[in-house]
């Protein structure tokens, strides 16, 4: 069997953009993530139960539950609801993109979270000890030492969490957005070759992989040089 890829080849603009929308969505998902992600560590590493509970059930929850059906209750369950649609949100929430983008941001924010409490957790005394021997108050402490501290030794795990949101955004073309895998179904469905379609798809999903993975071990060796052993 020849793979035949002169229309793959024809249809490569078509990819192009469903790249550029999934590189759009991984990066607003990431940010609003990660926005949503840093007060719920500090949640989480609360010893009051008022405080950390919630925070706890909310990552329960999200890791807990498929992120398939995440998706589809906001895009498709939000809408079956009178009060929603005639609300002043109903434009953000009819809009495939934003709820696409709500529902990853809604899911990397949990595991985020969870990864940053961990880094949290993992403080060495001895920083601490030295932000309030310099007279810190509890916010300063965090502020300059804890979370900047925390944020980058979880480099490594976040780089994990990225490459995984970069493969979930192929499920943005359920809700009829086409990504790179809705490219792929697109090509495939109106020339019926999926085998060449998806082998296209996924040679550009490693390719952005390969990006995001160099670009983090540069992050790391700028970052956290300081945790390198030392050469005698």
């Amino acid at each position: 069997m020849l793979l035949d890829y002169h229309l793959i080849w024809e249809n490569l603009p078509l990819y192009f953009n469903g790249a550029l929308l999934t590189l759009k969505l991984l990066l607003l998902s990431l940010a609003f993530g990660l926005v949503l992600a840093v007060p719920l560590a500090l949640l989480r590493v609360s010893r009051s139960p008022l405080l950390n509970f919630p925070a706890w059930l909310y990552t329960y929850v999200i890791r807990g539950t498929p992120m398939l059906v995440q998706l589809f209750l906001i895009y498709y369950g939000l809408a079956q609801f009178e009060a929603v649609r005639q609300s002043a949100f109903w434009p953000y929430l009819s809009s495939a993109t934003f709820c696409a983008c709500l529902a990853f941001a809604i899911n990397t924010s949990a595991y985020s979270a969870e990864l940053l409490a961990g880094s949290l957790k993992a403080t060495s005394n001895g920083e601490i000890e030295a932000g309030r021997a310099m007279g810190m108050s509890r916010f300063t402490l965090y502020r300059r030492i804890l979370l900047p501290s925390a944020l980058r030794r979880v480099l490594p795990q976040y780089s994990n969490e990225v490459l995984m949101m970069l493969q979930t955004t192929s499920l943005a073309s359920i809700v009829t957005l086409v990504d790179i895998t809705g490219a792929a179904r697109t090509v495939s469905s109106r020339f019926y070759m999926p085998f060449e379609a998806f082998i296209t798809a996924g040679l550009i999903y490693l390719v952005l992989t390969f990006i995001l993975v160099r670009l983090f071990k540069l992050a790391e060796r700028h970052w956290l040089a300081y945790l390198a052993p030392r050469k005698h």
